[in-house]
């Protein structure tokens, strides 16, 4: 169920990414799924996470909620929505997914980067550290 991105999208996400350049990961309301999702939204007009929203007070209970959905885990949402690419060919404003720490990380795929949520607002980290990644 891809999306299409609509005119002056780039404008919109990069406002966006201003938007919440400052804003720390809170697992219950800023985390790497609202984030991308947030983003997707920005450049397509739809917010597959809406429903999600609120939902949940913790990634564990995100994951309890997720995997109650019939998705083993936030990347097999994406994988549900959103058409798979190699990492090499993901395009600025894609969903990229980085293995860092204990968790895949979602982060939006821009240039040689890619912006992830973390406990100081946003960072960039290599592309070249992509696993997986998804058009939007």
């Amino acid at each position: 169920m891809a999306t299409t991105r609509t005119r002056g999208w780039q404008g919109r996400l990069v406002d966006y990414l201003a938007s919440v350049s400052r804003r720390p990961f809170d697992e219950a309301e800023h985390d790497c799924a609202l984030f991308t999702s947030g983003a997707v939204a920005a450049m397509t007009g739809v917010d597959h996470a809406a429903a999600w929203r609120g939902t949940y007070g913790s990634t564990t209970e995100g994951l309890r909620a997720l995997k109650a959905a019939g998705h083993e885990d936030h990347v097999a949402l994406v994988a549900s929505l959103y058409p798979e690419v190699e990492p090499a060919f993901a395009d600025a404003g894609d969903i990229g997914v980085v293995e860092l720490g204990n968790w895949p990380l979602l982060g939006i795929v821009q240039g040689e980067g890619v912006y992830v949520v973390t406990e100081k607002g946003l960072g960039v980290v290599s592309r070249l550290l992509m696993t997986r990644a998804f058009r939007t």
